[in-house]
Order: structure tokens, then C-alpha cells, then sequence
């Protein structure tokens, strides 16, 4: 449902209960109580109005979506709810034979703004059980959760102490940058060995990022800065979206290399909705939107990253408007970063798209708009929601679909593209990555 659509409900909603009250007053009070109460009635509204209007109007989208609220379509001949219906879809689909389930590479596991001073995350991401926390001097660490003492998780009770995270349960503590352990408190000597891991982290444009490598190799590349949105830079958080899908890491950023599934899934404009199966009988079909697209491997040393260049085309009634052209460069960066910088007459920015594992098949989505702070908000947050408003679509493709491991091709250069795609992504696993099998094959299971 549009941003539009909602707020119409909300003022639908109100007006019905807003005639409701009228009619009671009417019945219950004098003439004298009556104009009071309806004081009272009208102050009341006001204020939701005005609290309506700063939500879509001034305040930043935070558009959030759970992992069984998108992408699947209940059985209208059932009586399963949503949820149920989800849940049974992802326990029969057939899965097909995916990649390795988690791609080397940087991973951000963090907005910055989520986490403080000397506060601590637990994590549960990349089949790994991690804790991240912020010292002291305000820098974020990432460690192995358990403690190797008697396995307490120190990302569950652990605090912050300087540059080290205390133990919940002994009181052990180590230190951020290495992992080593730097006191017991009923030990006058803290032998060599006691030590956790500690990972590779980096934060830089906003988010705090994890560097993940089945061989346990170093990082091999740096990620670009955005220098509108260092400290002091022009750009500010203008909105997010975050969404749970149903899918592996590989087949989400193999989207951006499918420029055939853009004329079909995104050609009816975001005004017809997330719903796959109207989309296209929509009654704001009568816009449209067109897509202009490529996709290639970058040159090294910068062979981690691919370059998508994208113009949306807006069309009313069969006819272009070039005035309202989107213009795009995108760059992919590495198994699970994309940053998508935007040109319109309306707005300038960029869309920071993050994939972050929780399971080989579950991945979290996360896009954060940046942009010049005059932007006035109702056009960053119509923004927001036409972006969620197309990803959602696509999450409706991956919750259903199966991993086609070799598929058959077309000669065409939209086929030709995801060839290509799917060579520059094996980079990005290496002997020891992952794999995943899945029993039930057949009905045997």
C-alpha cells in the first residue's frame, strides 16, 4: 500500500470516528457540555492530524517489514494465516542446489547511530555467534561470543570496561583490538592462551562493517568512502527500510545483472503496489515505468565491484515525461554492498543497500537514504516507499522461488548479462566457504 493510500485510511478513519462522537454528544449532553466535549473532540483530532502530518511529512520513513509480512500470498481457499502460509512455503519449497551459503567479503553488521558508547550487540549472523560492542573512546569491536573460560556468550549481560568486554559470568575481560584477556579477578596472572577471536572491523559511512573469510585471510580490499556523509558532510539520513527475505546472498545481487525482469516485475509504476498478482490490473496503471540498464565487472584492482548504470523512464498514458527521468549509477561491492546514487529534478542522494546472513536462507535487507538536508521530507519519504515499495516485489519472486544451479539460457544480451554476473560473483567463495545440503529431496523426506 502507497504512502498515499495510508494516509487516506488514517483521515477515513478519523472522520468516521470523529462523526460517531458528534452523534453521542448529541444524545448525552446539554447544549453548554456539549460545546465543551466538542472542544475536546476537535483538540484531540487536531492533534492526531498534526501528529499524521509530521510522520509522512517531517519525520524520516522507518519502513520495516518481518520476514513472514512480505512476499507471500495467503491461500484465499484456506483458512492458514499468513504466517502459516509462510511458514509452510518455506518448509516444502524445493531449494535447489545453492552456491556456498556465505560469500567472503565485508558484511555490515551495524547502522553506527544504533550503537553507543560501551553498549554491546549480540550477534547471530554468517553461521557465527558474535558480539560487537563500542569501547570506551567510541571504536567497535567484534569478538566470538562464547567465552572460552566456561562459555558464557558475552554478548548477553557482557560490559563495556575501556577497551574490553567483561565477561558476564567470571568477570574474565578482553580486549577489543586482539581478543586477548587482560584480567581474572581471582587470578594474579592471566595465562597466554586465554584469548577469544577477534574480527576484522571497519566503520566508515555510517555503518560499522565485518570483514568474514572462510580461510581466515586478511582483508584483501577497502571500501570507498562517501565523502558527502563523512562528519560535517552535506548528506543526512533521510530515511531506511528493512526487510527479512527468503533467499540466498548470491540471488539477491544477481538482481541487479537480470535487466530482463525489470520490464516485466517493475514496469507497472510503485503507485500498483507490492501484490504480484494485481500489480498489474491496477487502476494507477496507467502509469508505467521503463527502464534503460546495464551491467559489467569492474577492472582491477577493483575487480571486487560491478557497475550497473540505470535510467527509470516515467510514462502517463503511453507517453514519456523526460523531465521526471531517474538516473542511476550503482555499484556493487563485493557479495553483499550495494551503494546506488540517484539524479533527479527532485532530489540527489544515494540508497546504501546491505545484505547481511542470518541462515544460508535468510537474509536480512537494509536501505538507508542519504541525502542534502534542505530535501524537503515528503520527497524523501515518497522516495522510501517506492524503493520498498519495488523490493518487495522482488522478495515476492525469491520466497518462491528455486535456485536454478544451471539454467537454460537464451542467446540474448539480458542472459548474456547474468553469465556474466555469475562468474565475477565465484570470487567470492573460496575452498573452505560453506556449503549447505538439504535432505529432503524427493518425497523420501
Amino acid at each position: 500500500m502507497t504512502m498515499f493510500l495510508y494516509a487516506a485510511e488514517l483521515f477515513a478513519s478519523l472522520l468516521n470516528i470523529l462523526n460517531e462522537l458528534v452523534s453521542e454528544l448529541y444524545k448525552q449532553f446539554s447544549t453548554f457540555d456539549l460545546i465543551t466535549a466538542a472542544s475536546a473532540v476537535i483538540v484531540l483530532c487536531s492533534s492526531i492530524v498534526l501528529y499524521i502530518l509530521y510522520r509522512l511529512c517531517l519525520k524520516p520513513l522507518n519502513h520495516v517489514r518481518g520476514l513472514d509480512e512480505c512476499g507471500y500470498v495467503a491461500d484465499k481457499d484456506s483458512r492458514m494465516t499468513l504466517k502459516e502460509t509462510a511458514n509452510v512455503i518455506r518448509r516444502l519449497r524445493h531449494v535447489g542446489k545453492i552456491p556456498p551459503a556465505f560469500p567472503n567479503g565485508w558484511y555490515a553488521i551495524c547502522e553506527s547511530s544504533e550503537l553507543s558508547k560501551e553498549k554491546t550487540k549480540s550477534l547471530n549472523i554468517l553461521g557465527l555467534h558474535l558480539v560487537l560492542f563500542r569501547d570506551s573512546e567510541g571504536h567497535a569491536h567484534v569478538l566470538d561470543a562464547y567465552c572460552p573460560h566456561m562459555g558464557a556468550n558475552l554478548g548477553v549481560g557482557g560490559r563495556v570496561f575501556g577497551d574490553c568486554i567483561e565477561c558476564p559470568f567470571h568477570g574474565w575481560r578482553f580486549r577489543g583490538e586482539d581478543g586477548k584477556c587482560t584480567r581474572i579477578p581471582y587470578a594474579e596472572k592471566v595465562p597466554e592462551k586465554a584469548r577469544t577471536k577477534s574480527w576484522p572491523t571497519v566503520e566508515v559511512n555510517q555503518h560499522v562493517y565485518l570483514w568474514y573469510h572462510a580461510e581466515g585471510l586478511d582483508p584483501t580490499w577497502h571500501l570507498p568512502v562517501i565523502s558527502e556523509m563523512i562528519p560535517g558532510g552535506a548528506w543526512a539520513k533521510r530515511g531506511r527500510t528493512e526487510h527479512y527475505t527468503s533467499a540466498h546472498v548470491q540471488e539477491i545481487q544477481e538482481n541487479g545483472a537480470d535487466l530482463a525482469h525489470l520490464g516485466i516485475l517493475h514496469y507497472p509504476s510503485f503507485f500498483s503496489g507490492t501484490n504480484v498478482e494485481k500489480m498489474h490490473s491496477s487502476a494507477w496503471n496507467i502509469m508505467k515505468s521503463k527502464w534503460v540498464a546495464n551491467w559489467s565487472a569492474n577492472d582491477p584492482p577493483d575487480q571486487h565491484m560491478s557497475t550497473i548504470t540505470l535510467t527509470h523512464i516515467f510514462e502517463i498514458f503511453g507517453t514519456e515525461i523526460p523531465k521526471l527521468d531517474f538516473k542511476l549509477k550503482i555499484n556493487q561491492i563485493g557479495p553483499s554492498i550495494t551503494y546506488m546514487r540517484f539524479d533527479s529534478i527532485f532530489a540527489k542522494g544515494v540508497f546504501l543497500f546491505h545484505l547481511l546472513p542470518h541462515e544460508p536462507l535468510v537474509q536480512k535487507i537494509t536501505q538507508n537514504l542519504f541525502g542534502h538536508w534542505m530535501i524537503p521530507q515528503p520527497i524523501c519519504n515518497l522516495l522510501t516507499i517506492a524503493e520498498a515499495t519495488q523490493l518487495e516485489r522482488d522478495i515476492s519472486i525469491w520466497n518462491n522461488k528455486t535456485f536454478n544451479h544451471q539454467p537454460i539460457f537464451v542467446k540474448s544480451k539480458e542472459d548474456e548479462q547474468i553469465i556474466k554476473f555469475r562468474r565475477w560473483y565465484m570470487q567470492f567463495y573460496s575452498e573452505n566457504s560453506p556449503k549447505v545440503t538439504f535432505q529432503k529431496e524427493g518425497t523420501d523426506w
